[in-house]
């Protein structure tokens, strides 16, 4: 089976939640965490580093929950905003800034 290349937005949401991971962490080591979640340190490391940019629903929740985030706030932070609403932002800091 062949995988269709992940888009940037889905490789930039990946990243995103790699560093809200990284930082929800804080001092806590990765082994940890990993540990808690029942996870490996590889797979935390993966996902952290957006080299597992897309983690399956029960990884994120496990980790979510071992992190004390909900998954709405994980779904919020990590989610980058869609190409056409990036291109409504710069219209507009476009337009205000010939103002």
């Amino acid at each position: 089976m062949v995988r269709t290349p992940l888009t940037p937005w889905e490789r930039e949401r990946g990243e995103r939640l790699g560093a809200l991971l990284r930082v929800a962490r804080g001092g806590r080591s990765m082994v940890e965490v990993a540990a808690a979640a029942g996870l490996s340190a590889e797979t935390l490391r993966k996902i952290e580093t957006g080299r597992a940019p897309t983690p399956a629903f029960f990884t994120v929740a496990a980790l979510a929950g071992t992190l004390g985030l909900s998954l709405d706030e994980v779904a919020v932070l990590a989610t980058p905003p869609e190409p056409a609403e990036r291109e409504g932002e710069r219209e507009r800091e476009g337009n205000g800034a010939a103002a």
